[in-house]
């Protein structure tokens, strides 16, 4: 690109296909913050359990994780859609599901052990 170039013209529907794709992160993100909100209010595996209170506390901040990344992907695709440069791969995508299926794994773990 010459100093003197702006930004490329983009087609307006990849643009808008991204802002749709940042949407489900936010929404992916707004779901597992009340996820987290659910397990703090309303499970009661045992008295006094000293686990659901940090995996809530873990859920949540996993959810303000999701939103970081989507608002950062949405970025990254937006800028290099505009200076047509090729996309590079995020590994975003991988720690937000595995840290998803962990929390599951646990809980799944807590609720065997309690019946």
């Amino acid at each position: 690109m010459d100093a003197g170039e702006g930004p490329t013209a983009v087609d307006y529907r990849f643009l808008l296909a991204n802002e749709r794709t940042f949407l489900a992160w936010i929404r992916t993100s707004l779901g597992i913050i009340a996820g987290g909100v659910a397990l703090d209010q309303f499970v009661q595996v045992g008295q006094d359990d000293p686990v659901i209170g940090p995996l809530a506390i873990v859920t949540v901040l996993l959810g303000v994780v999701v939103a970081i990344t989507g608002t950062v992907r949405w970025s990254r695709a937006d800028t290099v859609m505009r200076e047509g440069r090729p996309m590079r791969r995020s590994r975003g995508v991988l720690v937000v599901g595995a840290c998803v299926a962990v929390i599951g794994i646990l809980l799944a773990m807590l609720l065997w052990l309690q019946l």
